[in-house]
């Protein structure tokens, strides 16, 4: 029992000492969008929006459109579907639907496409645009890695990965 006591103490001092991940803000530069902030959104847009909200944190699954996992094109499809809005299903789909906005026009309830594999400006990700603020545009996506989240186009990573901006409403 003696000898047990201290290998219990120190197994228990090295589980308790490891290093939390942190995130540099170096991965988090930000840049300036120019938007307009004075076009008001539509209630429409708006409610599709708070719908789409309601999957924060849901995890992410290839090809997922509930609560128990959910991709990008997923949480497009099944929010503006839950207002009767049919649109694409997938990403590749949803690209060419609506009208082409310029990112200074962008508005709630718009789509942002993004290109993330390396060298590539194929379009092979999707978000909807939640907020407008001078400077910026945040957007609901489903990442890969850490599922349906905001993010913003301030963030380098999103800033250079967009590609387009389109309005279905």
């Amino acid at each position: 029992m003696n000898r047990l006591l201290p290998f219990l103490f120190l197994v228990v001092l090295l589980c308790n000492c490891k290093s939390k991940k942190a995130y540099s803000s170096k991965n988090k530069q930000t840049h300036t969008v120019k938007v307009n902030t004075t076009i008001k959104p539509t209630k429409e847009a708006e409610s599709i929006v708070k719908f789409a909200k309601t999957f924060n944190g849901t995890r992410y699954k290839y090809g997922g459109t509930t609560k128990r996992g959910m991709d990008c094109s997923g949480l497009i499809y099944t929010s503006f579907n839950k207002h009767n809005i049919s649109v694409p299903r997938t990403t590749s789909g949803l690209k060419s639907a609506g009208s082409w906005v310029d990112l200074k026009a962008v508005n709630v309830g718009d789509l942002v496409f993004f290109a993330t594999k390396k060298n590539s400006r194929k379009v092979n990700h999707v978000g909807i645009v939640t907020n407008i603020r001078p400077g910026n545009v945040e957007f609901i996506h489903a990442s890969s890695s850490r599922g349906v989240m905001v993010s913003s186009l301030a963030e380098k990573y999103w800033y250079f990965a967009f590609v387009q901006a389109r309005r279905l409403l």
